[in-house]
C-alpha cells in the first residue's frame, strides 16, 4: 500500500494550517548514464547468479509472487537467494514495499544493493572476529566473558549446550553488526543518487537470513514476517517475528517528536498514524522508519533496522514475508492457513496474493487493491509437491566470480544505475502517459520465465481479519480504505 500523502489532497488535521506541499526541485534524470559503479552490466551480472530470484516463480526452498495493484506501478520487490555468500547453508530473503513518486526505483535499487553490502559486511566481521580469536589464544586473553571456561583448565569444560549456545549466539552477533551496516551504508548511499530522488520517496524492507537453524532479521517499515510452527496439538500456529513500525508505537512517536516532527492522523482515516514536517503538512508518511525519505530524516524517521534472532527447532514449517498489501487485508493465521492449505508450495505466494485481492475487494470494495510482494521460505524442502521453476546454483564456481566481481564494484561510485524512467504515482489517476507506456522489470523479464500473472475473478469468501495479541494492532475497518504511505 502506497505510504505517503500529500496535504493538497487530504484534508489536514483541525487546527493545523493548510500550507501547501514544499517539494525538493527533482534532479534531471540522465536515463542513459553510465557512470554508476551498479551500471546496467553489473546488474546483468547480479541478475545471473544461481539461486538468486527476485520474479515470480519457485524453488526447493522458497516461493515468491507479486502482483501490481490498482494505484499505478508496482512499487513491491523481493528476493530469495540461495547460497548467499557462497555458503551452502545460507539464504537470504526480502520484500521492499516503495512509496512516493520515485519509490519502485528505490524497492528495486535496494533489493539489488543491500544483500550485496550484507554479505561484504558480514565477510569482513567474520574474518575480523577469527583474526581477534587467534590473538586470543596467542596471548592467552579472552575475547568474551565466558572464554575464561576454556583456560580454567582440563577439569572445567563446557557442556555441549553451553558451547552451542555461545555459538548461536556469536552467530546473531556478527549478523547483528553486519545489518546494521549494511543499511546504514544503503541509506547513505540512496542521499548520494542523482537519478533517483529520494527526498519525498522511498521503501519499507524485511530481510532475513538463514543459516543453518540460526534465523536473523532486520525489519524497517510496515513490511511483516511470520513464522508458521506446530503447536503442542500439532495444529499450525502463525508467530510474528516483526514488528509493524507505525508512527504511533511509543518508542517511535516519543524519538519523532524529539526531533520536531509531528505524528497524527486525518479526519478521514483516523486510524491511519502518519510523520508530518514541523511546520509543513506534508509528506504524511505511515510509517516510522525507511529507506530514503529524506525530508523526514532530521525529524525522526530513521532506516536503523530492528534486529531479531530465532533459532529454528524441528517444528518450525515456514516463514511468509509480504508487504502490507497483505497484512492490511488478511491476519497472520489466516496468511499461515492459505499457505499451508495451497495446491503445491510452488504456488504458495501466488495463493496468497490472489487470496489478499478477493479480501480487498470485499473488505474495501471502494478503494483500490495494493500491490502485494510475498516471499514464503520452508525449512523441509524434501517435499514431493514441490516443482522447481527456478535455476539451481550448478557452478558454484561461476557464482563465486559473479559475486566478486558484482560486489567489488558496488561501491565505487556515488551515483546509481539509471533504472527505467517513470514518474509514476501510487494514485491511479496520477499515471502519467509515458508511463503506461513503459513496460516494467517483470514485463521485460517474464518472457524468459514463462511465468505471467493472470486476472482474478470472483470472490471465494468474506475475510474475518484476526490479529495476535500485543504485535498487530486493529486494522481499519469500513467501506473505504484509501490510505497511503505518502
Amino acid at each position: 500500500m502506497g505510504s505517503c500523502l500529500s496535504s493538497d489532497s487530504r484534508s489536514p488535521h483541525p487546527g493545523s494550517p493548510a500550507t501547501p506541499v514544499r517539494r525538493r526541485r527533482s534532479s534531471k534524470r540522465r536515463s542513459g548514464s553510465r557512470n554508476s559503479s551498479f551500471d546496467y552490466h553489473k546488474e546483468e551480472l547480479l541478475h545471473r547468479i544461481p539461486g538468486r530470484m527476485f520474479l515470480n516463480g519457485s524453488s526447493e526452498v522458497a516461493s515468491l509472487f507479486s502482483q501490481q495493484g490498482k494505484k499505478g506501478t508496482n512499487q513491491d520487490a523481493m528476493i530469495v537467494w540461495e547460497n548467499f555468500g557462497s555458503r551452502e547453508d545460507t539464504v537470504f530473503c526480502g520484500v521492499f514495499d516503495g512509496h512516493g513518486p520515485f519509490g519502485h526505483m528505490v524497492a528495486k535499487r535496494v533489493r539489488d544493493a543491500l544483500p550485496l553490502k550484507l554479505s561484504t559486511h558480514w565477510e569482513v566481521n567474520i574474518k575480523s572476529e577469527d583474526v581477534l580469536r587467534e590473538i586470543s589464544l596467542n596471548t592467552g586473553s579472552s575475547l568474551y566473558p565466558e572464554d575464561a571456561f576454556l583456560i580454567a583448565g582440563e577439569e572445567s569444560r563446557l557442556s555441549i549446550d553451553v558451547e552451542e549456545t555461545e555459538k548461536h549466539l556469536e552467530v546473531f552477533q556478527t549478523l547483528k553488526e553486519s545489518f546494521l551496516k549494511a543499511y546504514k551504508v544503503m541509506d547513505r548511499e540512496l542521499r548520494s543518487y542523482t537519478n533517483i530522488d529520494c527526498f519525498c520517496s522511498g521503501t519499507t524492507a524485511v530481510t532475513l537470513v538463514k543459516q543453518g537453524k540460526n534465523l536473523v532479521i532486520g525489519n524497517i517499515g510496515d513490511s511483516r514476517a511470520v513464522l508458521a510452527t506446530r503447536g503442542e496439538d500439532d495444529s499450525l500456529t502463525a508467530v510474528q517475528l516483526t514488528v509493524d513500525l507505525k508512527p504511533d508505537l511509543p518508542a517511535e512517536a516519543e524519538r519523532i517528536h524529539k526531533c520536531k516532527g509531528r505524528v497524527f492522523s486525518l479526519q478521514d482515516e483516523p486510524d491511519v498514524a502518519r510523520v508530518w514536517m514541523p511546520k509543513n503538512d506534508s509528506p504524511g508518511l505511515a510509517m516510522a522508519r525507511a529507506f530514503g525519505d529524506f525530508c523526514l530524516k532530521d525529524f525522526g524517521v530513521i532506516s536503523v533496522p530492528e534486529i531479531s534472532y530465532r533459532r529454528l527447532s524441528e517444528k518450525d514449517e515456514f516463514i511468509v514475508l509480504a508487504t502490507d498489501g497483505i497484512w492490511d487485508v488478511l491476519s497472520n493465521d489466516e496468511v499461515v492457513n492459505i499457505v499451508d492449505s495451497a495446491s503445491s508450495r510452488s504456488s504458495a505466494a501466488r495463493s496468497l496474493v490472489e487470496e489478499a485481492v478477493r479480501a480487498w475487494k470485499i473488505t474495501y470494495p471502494t478503494s483500490k487493491v495494493d500491490d502485494c510482494a510475498v516471499v514464503c521460505l520452508f525449512f523441509d524442502s524434501n517435499s514431493n509437491n514441490f516443482s522447481t521453476a527456478s535455476a539451481k546454483a550448478k557452478d558454484k564456481t561461476f557464482m563465486s566470480m559473479e559475486m566478486t566481481e558484482v560486489i567489488s564494484n558496488a561501491d565505487g561510485a556515488s551515483s546509481p544505475l539509471a533504472f527505467n524512467r517513470s514518474s509514476t504515482l501510487r494514485e491511479g489517476e496520477e499515471v502519467s502517459a509515458a508511463s503506461k507506456d513503459e513496460p516494467s522489470e517483470q514485463d521485460e523479464l517474464l518472457p524468459k520465465t514463462g511465468n505471467e500473472s493472470s486476472p482474478l475473478n470472483g470472490v471465494s469468501r468474506v475475510n474475518t481479519v484476526m490479529t495476535l495479541p500485543r504485535f498487530v494492532p486493529d486494522k481499519a475497518v469500513g467501506g473505504s480504505k484509501s490510505k497511503k504511505k505518502y
